[in-house]
């Protein structure tokens, strides 16, 4: 594969898929003078907006199907991440010598800066703005993307370059991944997510492992010690190759991973051994809303220590980072009631974290598309927490087949009048949270549309 940017002119490229990062890469390589072809199952109407970013370039388009002869007239074929694998057009390519890569693998390969990968389940961008900005408080500049942000070409376009590259890496990113080795790894947590796209839990977890295939001694691996998935990731031993933090919250941990190396949160405090010392950073005063908060601000705080960040200015994010859009927001209070935005929530993993949030007096909206997820790890904390269950989307059926006998249940046809019924059904000192435990795209375009427009309906509320 191609190492330096010279390499690219005159070389066929076939990127398949034109969504927002397919529209990026066709840029850069013909900014290098690649020859561009761009593939996509969709239509030219379909695909006008995209169209348009890419005109009075010289590129060429096959819209509306696949044809073989176009693969293999190629040199490279890059898929957008979108894009399942998996498809039969490219294994017959590879079969006739066609290299098939991922968008995310071909570009890494270009970047000379330290990367930080991110995975996980649920996290990942809290973690990676968190480090931004404790590097950033720091003086160290940082450049975040990757998964759900911008695409990973972005960086290579951008003319100001950074110190530090943090990526967030999807399970889909990592599915192309054969030589992608960043500097450190984060990974957050493991839980099922994804059935729509992976046949089984292992599937799935296979592509997130990629991550770790090219570990060596320089590489350092910050792990959550409270996911029993994640610590049995751990044990395989392209991981043990490297240096290895564990962050946690259970303080039976703390001699153990003070003595190799890690974060540890005791009460209001963290404790964090990266070198020699032990430091100390007090959480009291953290604006995140979640416990799942403070497993977020270890793995940042490790990474952003190995990378030069200061202590004071760690401190100073901690007590002022107030979270991200769409995770835990809190939107209003009306008439007693609060709101909170949780769209961010498209598994089951997260919406446990969002319950384990609240103590009671919960009005749950959940459902949206459907993707094959088991929705029955939430039945405790929907029996113990939540009053009233609003199901609505392509998944309603599924999820009140597993949760609607534990709450008072109703299945609705929209996602407007999900709100109003939520509201509604709401008292005093109620809490609404929207924590949908599905994708959005039965629906909406993406989780944030569908967090504004909740958003948007809260605040006509009187």
């Amino acid at each position: 594969m191609y190492k330096e940017l010279s390499e690219l002119k005159d070389k066929r490229i076939l990127v398949v898929g034109l969504g927002k990062t397919g529209v990026a890469l066709s840029q850069f390589l013909t900014q290098h003078e690649a020859l561009v072809t761009i593939t996509d199952h969709k239509s030219k109407p379909e695909l006008s907006a995209q169209l348009e970013q890419l005109d009075g370039l010289p590129i060429k388009f096959e819209l509306g199907s696949h044809s073989p002869k176009t693969f293999l007239q190629q040199d490279l074929v890059v898929l957008s991440p979108g894009v399942p694998s998996n498809l039969k057009i490219f294994d017959y390519a590879r079969s006739q010598g066609i290299k098939v890569t991922g968008e995310f693998e071909f570009v890494s390969g270009f970047i000379k800066e330290p990367i930080i990968g991110v995975t996980g389940t649920n996290g990942k961008t809290t973690v990676a703005r968190l480090t931004e900005a404790f590097l950033g408080a720091s003086g160290i500049k940082a450049w975040v993307g990757g998964a759900n942000e911008r695409p990973l070409t972005e960086y290579l376009r951008s003319p100001e370059k950074a110190q530090v590259v943090i990526a967030e890496v999807s399970s889909f990113m990592l599915e192309h991944c054969d030589q992608f080795n960043p500097q450190n790894i984060i990974f957050t947590n493991l839980a099922e997510n994804h059935l729509d796209r992976y046949r089984s839990m292992e599937e799935y977890i296979n592509a997130k492992r990629k991550i770790f295939k090219n570990t060596n001694q320089a590489t350092t691996s910050i792990l959550n010690a409270d996911d029993n998935a994640v610590v049995e990731l751990a044990r395989d031993p392209t991981v043990q190759r490297g240096r290895i933090f564990y962050f946690s919250r259970k303080q039976a941990l703390e001699q153990q991973i003070m003595t190799i190396g890690g974060a540890v949160n005791i009460g209001d405090e963290i404790r964090v051994r990266t070198g020699p010392e032990i430091e100390n950073y007090n959480i009291k005063g953290m604006k995140m809303r979640g416990k799942h908060s403070i497993e977020n601000i270890m793995a940042a705080l490790l990474v952003s220590r190995e990378h030069g960040a200061n202590h004071d200015a760690i401190q100073g994010v901690i007590n002022t980072f107030k979270g991200l859009q769409h995770r835990l927001e809190y939107v209003r209070k009306v008439g007693g009631v609060q709101f909170f935005n949780d769209s961010k929530a498209t598994n089951v993993h997260a919406v446990l974290r969002a319950l384990d949030t609240f103590d009671e007096n919960l009005i749950l909206i959940a459902g949206g598309k459907d993707t094959n997820l088991n929705y029955e790890p939430l039945r405790n904390l929907v029996k113990r927490k939540v009053k009233t269950l609003i199901l609505v989307g392509e998944a309603k059926e599924r999820v009140n087949r597993d949760l609607g006998d534990f709450s008072e249940t109703f299945l609705i046809g929209t996602f407007e009048e999900a709100v109003l019924i939520a509201y509604q059904k709401s008292r005093i000192g109620d809490i609404v949270l929207l924590s949908p435990g599905c994708s959005s795209f039965d629906m909406f375009d993406s989780y944030e549309e569908r967090g504004d427009y909740f958003k948007e309906i809260v605040n006509k509320f009187k």
